[in-house]
């Protein structure tokens, strides 16, 4: 018996600048695995094109005219609770990017990442991971939660739904620790991790670890340093 291979992750690429469009396009349609299905250039044809083509995972630019990146991801997160976008920047500590993980966004890439680079954030996406190096996400959640000089009422009321496992667990995903690195500190197996952090979103109303790692420092449980 054989099996049939797994259908390609259909990705739609958003950015107003054509070059940058099809240079995406050729990397990632050369890639297994990947197939590019469409292309957008600027956000409100961004919310238009994911709701006709349903991609697995959206590249978003975040300066594009009409409508930004920023605005356009909020509104397909909206819409589809499922959604995964993929933020491009040109810069890693950007507070654009910064507002477009509070919007919804999975994670973000550099514009030069390496062909390899682009297509394993594309697949790490797609398998409903948040694409983020904890150093990275870390320093960036830390240099912007600076601006808000007060945790907000909201994520303050929501702290009280977590147990207190729940919390400590919280803290170290904001400290940039994986489940298994989670699971070795609190010496508990690493299905048990799992399934806090599936509490966790849901008790937050989060959709990965990336918001919950901002919902942590924004609540103050994570001092920025």
């Amino acid at each position: 018996m054989t099996t049939s291979p797994a259908a390609p992750i259909r990705v739609l690429i958003v950015d107003d600048q054509m070059m940058v469009r099809e240079g995406f396009s050729v990397l990632l349609n050369a890639m297994p695995g990947i197939e590019v299905v469409g292309e957008a250039v600027n956000g409100r044809e961004a919310v238009t094109q994911v709701a006709a083509l349903r991609p697995d995972v959206v590249l978003m630019d975040i300066r594009m005219p009409e409508l930004n990146g920023i605005e356009a991801t909020r509104e397909i997160v909206a819409a589809d609770a499922d959604a995964k976008v993929l933020v491009l920047t040109t810069f890693d500590l950007d507070e654009y990017v910064y507002q477009a993980l509070r919007a919804g966004a999975s994670g973000f890439l550099l514009k030069d990442a390496s062909a390899r680079r682009l297509a394993d954030g594309v697949r790490v996406v797609a398998s409903g991971e948040a694409l983020l190096a904890p150093t990275v996400t870390r320093r960036l959640i830390t240099e912007f939660s600076k601006l808000a000089a007060a945790p907000r009422p909201p994520a303050l009321a929501r702290i009280g739904d977590l147990t207190e496992r729940e919390t400590e667990v919280l803290v170290l995903i904001a400290q940039g620790l994986s489940n298994a690195e989670i699971a070795g500190h609190l010496v508990v197996a690493e299905s048990t991790i799992k399934t806090h952090v599936s509490r966790i979103l849901v008790k937050l109303g989060l959709r990965d670890r990336t918001q919950a790692a901002v919902f942590a420092y924004e609540a103050r449980l994570v001092t920025p340093s």
